[in-house]
């Protein structure tokens, strides 16, 4: 238990973290003279360095140690967000966003999250597998509101310290990298229990569960494609160009929609019990989507932002239930393996989007994005269903086979 505390509190942290950047950072490279497909290119750069990093993980991370690992994410993650908070050269910025790990998404999909999400598993049963994850989703998205809501923090400090602007832009950005450093500390507490035992760090997988992999994997790609033309900061960027709403506005709906997010958590996981894990990734994640395409036609900002948050209130479900549903089919001893590889997946995905989604804001409408990102991700769901429906996860397997 105390282990698991350890990887709440820091999750909780870097989340607070990364909401906070996720609002400010495309707003931040606006003021720095960065047009949109600049800003898209080095929130690319920023998801494509965690993808490198989750690879080194996802080979090396248990014999490298996983307290080892996370303390050293979150040391290069710090002094990545300082340089960029300083930087005025697109060059440095990309180079300091890609070696830090700089994640604009606005949600915590970095690599330190792959070797959490192996140790979790192990501090509970089967039946309570998803419950663990959800807490900790909680815990999360928790933090990514207090985040939004902290991305009003240079209009305080514009006001009450006499600061300018672009001055208060950059203070902001250097707590994030205070904060991401903060959880370096936290890790290096982690005991000897949280590492993987000498005899799983070389453990080949299974034909099965190469093939579920390869198949789930594939579908998690177009799902995080998606969701990289729905980056935090450019969803920010959005709302800040087309109603004209200024930093404090923003970060409070982001604030409002991170809460939507932890509270759908506990719903996904009540819900699982019920419909099964499949079952509530695809029929919450669904008209999520449809709701997305709805913001892009909104008339006022008032309107985009109630519909933005009822999105929010059932995008997330899937994400507890996706990291139990992937830690539940395949063997123990191939977690790492596993949540390596689709978060590797996801990340890659994350990473090529961002840059195209900015050149389309640019060249044809702001709202494009948001469109093109709703009907991939409604794709993605017919798919996973069509797949993965009849793969049941072992509690679901022994609920049936209770009832036969």
């Amino acid at each position: 238990m105390r282990d698991r505390r350890i990887l709440y509190a820091a999750a909780f942290v870097r989340a607070l973290a990364t909401g906070m950047v996720g609002v400010l950072i495309g707003i931040y490279l606006a003021k720095r003279g960065f047009d949109p497909a600049a800003t898209g290119t080095v929130v690319g750069a920023g998801l494509l360095g965690a993808a490198v990093a989750a690879l080194v993980v996802t080979l090396a991370g248990d014999r490298l140690g996983r307290r080892r690992s996370l303390v050293a994410i979150a040391v290069v993650g710090a002094t990545g967000g300082a340089v960029v908070a300083w930087s005025s050269s697109l060059a440095v910025a990309l180079a300091a966003a890609f070696v830090g790990m700089v994640n604009g998404m606005g949600r915590d999909r970095g690599a330190s999250l792959i070797i959490d999400q192996v140790v979790l598993p192990a501090t509970a049963p089967d039946a309570e597998r998803t419950r663990a994850f959800a807490w900790y989703n909680v815990l999360q998205d928790t933090g990514h509101a207090l985040g939004g809501l902290a991305a009003a923090a240079p209009v305080i400090l514009r006001r009450f310290d006499a600061v300018d602007e672009l001055l208060s832009l950059r203070i902001a950005i250097l707590v994030y990298a205070g904060l991401i450093a903060t959880t370096a500390l936290l890790y290096s507490r982690l005991s000897p229990a949280a590492e993987a035992p000498a005899a799983t760090t070389r453990v080949p997988i299974s034909r099965e569960s190469r093939r579920i992999l390869w198949r789930i994997s594939s579908l998690f790609a177009i799902d995080s494609l998606a969701g990289g033309f729905l980056t935090a900061a450019l969803l920010a960027y959005f709302f800040y160009e087309r109603f004209g709403v200024g930093v404090a506005s923003v970060g409070v709906l982001f604030f409002g929609a991170r809460l939507a997010n932890a509270l759908s958590h506990l719903g996904a996981a009540w819900l699982a019990k019920r419909i099964g894990l499949v079952n509530t990734m695809v029929f919450t994640h669904i008209p999520s989507s449809l709701l997305l395409a709805t913001v892009a036609i909104a008339p006022s900002f008032p309107v985009a932002a109630a519909l933005f948050l009822l999105r929010e209130g059932l995008v997330e479900m899937d994400v507890p239930t996706r990291q139990s549903y992937v830690m539940a089919v395949v063997r123990p001893e191939e977690r790492t393996f596993a949540s390596g590889v689709t978060h590797l997946v996801r990340l890659g995905a994350w990473a090529v989007a961002p840059a195209f989604a900015g050149l389309l804001m640019r060249g044809t409408s702001l709202a494009m994005p948001l469109f093109i990102g709703a009907a991939m991700k409604i794709a993605y769901d017919v798919l996973l269903y069509v797949s993965f429906r009849s793969h049941k996860p072992p509690e679901e397997r022994a609920g049936i086979a209770a009832d036969s």
